[in-house]
């Protein structure tokens, strides 16, 4: 099921939550682990995240 959000004021700050099944699958298999892990490093140097 697929909710569409739509948010009226730019200057706003919101929160959106979502649920994950299958987390486990994410530290547990190699390839999954490497994309996370590159996707935090790309967000660390490209949008300038601190760790």
């Amino acid at each position: 099921m697929s909710r569409k959000y739509k948010f009226h004021n730019p200057e706003g700050i919101y929160f959106i939550s979502f649920a994950v099944q299958g987390w486990i699958d994410v530290f547990t298999r190699n390839c999954y682990k490497d994309i996370l892990i590159e996707s935090l490093k790309y967000c660390q140097e490209k949008k300038g995240f601190a760790y």
